[in-house]
């Protein structure tokens, strides 16, 4: 999805969201590689498919803000659910918390799950965005560990939820980690020395 045509990477980008614990997370995991800055707007939400969604989104913050901008989009997919509630797993988690979510494949015997990051980045208005995405595979169980960050406390990875993790090894491991490592690389790729 990469042009020749792109500007060159700026020195900062500018975080489209309102969610502080992700804003956290993803400053951890680029520190060193670029700047962010935060910045929070409201932005209407296609339906769709996760790529769908991260394009669409990328584009209305580029025009909102007439910048370059880093989006991110999280879904989280049940294969019982042929891969629901994807990129409307905040609608789900507004409506059920992370304390009964597991609720959710109680009749099904298969209760994995995979967790899918997309990262999306535009050099600015008119510019078309470029995508980043990681896959960490897990499964769906009762809450356990801190319910501070959506739905953390009931993704299992490994025996360990991500809420159980220490934050490092999370990194490492995520779906939002490994797509991060991805833009990363096109960040290194994209300096001119």
């Amino acid at each position: 999805m990469s042009s020749s045509t792109s500007p060159a990477v700026p020195k900062h980008l500018n975080f489209i969201t309102g969610n502080k614990n992700k804003l956290a997370e993803v400053q951890a995991i680029l520190e060193g590689v670029i700047e962010l800055r935060n910045q929070n707007v409201d932005l209407v939400e296609v339906q769709g498919t996760v790529e769908e969604v991260t394009i669409d989104k990328c584009r209305r913050a580029a025009e909102a803000i007439n910048g370059p901008v880093l989006v991110e989009d999280t879904c989280l997919c049940f294969k019982a659910m042929n891969d629901l509630p994807g990129p409307y797993i905040k609608w789900f988690m507004l409506a059920l918390g992370p304390l009964q979510m597991h609720k959710l494949l109680e009749g099904f015997e298969d209760k994995s799950a995979q967790a899918v990051c997309t990262f999306g980045y535009s050099a600015g208005p008119g510019h078309e965005p470029i995508l980043f995405q990681g896959r960490t595979d897990g499964k769906l169980v009762q809450s356990r560990g801190p319910t501070v960050f959506g739905w953390d406390s009931c993704f299992e990875y490994e025996g360990q939820t991500y809420a159980e993790m220490d934050k490092t090894e999370k990194n490492k491991i995520s779906h939002r980690g490994k797509a991060l490592d991805k833009l990363k690389k096109w960040l290194a790729s994209q300096v001119e020395t």
